[in-house]
C-alpha cells in the first residue's frame, strides 16, 4: 500500500488503481526531455509531416512494448503518431553521459504503417555536438 501525498495518486477508494498508475507513467514519459526533443524534430521535418498530414496526433505509448525502454543512460521509445494521411511510430534513441546529465538525441526516425521509413534526425560526427537533420 502506498501512503503519503503520492499515495493519493495511485489509490482510489483505498485500493491501488492501475489506470491512475498508467496515466502517471504516460505523463512522465511525455514530459521527458528525450520525448519532447523527438517531437520537436518531427514537427520541424517537412517530409515526415507531409507523409502523415496535419494536424498531427501523438498517442499514448504502449508500455508493454519491449522497444520502450529507459534506464540511467539510455532511452529508447516508439511513439505512436498519426495524421489524416497516414500513421506510424516515431522511433527515438537518446543517451546521456551520466545520471542527472542532459539527454542527447542520437537518432529519430518515422516508420509508417506501410513500412516506409523516414529519417528525421541523426547525431553525426565524433564531437557528439554536431547535429545533422536527415
Amino acid at each position: 500500500m502506498v501512503s503519503g501525498e503520492t499515495g493519493l495518486l495511485f489509490q482510489r477508494g483505498g485500493q491501488w488503481d492501475p489506470y491512475l498508475t498508467y496515466c502517471l507513467i504516460q505523463k512522465a514519459f511525455s514530459k521527458a526531455t528525450y520525448y519532447q526533443q523527438a517531437l520537436e524534430q518531427l514537427h520541424g521535418h517537412p517530409e515526415a509531416l507531409e507523409a502523415l498530414g496535419t494536424p498531427l496526433n501523438v498517442h499514448c505509448l504502449r508500455l508493454t512494448d519491449k522497444y520502450n525502454f529507459v534506464d540511467i543512460a539510455e532511452a529508447q521509445l516508439k511513439i505512436p503518431v498519426s495524421g489524416p494521411k497516414s500513421e506510424g511510430h516515431l522511433h527515438v534513441i537518446s543517451s546521456r553521459d551520466a545520471p542527472f546529465q542532459r539527454w542527447h538525441l542520437q537518432e529519430v526516425f518515422l516508420k509508417l504503417e506501410d513500412g516506409q521509413q523516414i529519417p528525421v534526425f541523426k547525431l553525426s560526427g565524433n564531437t557528439g555536438r554536431e547535429v545533422k537533420k536527415e
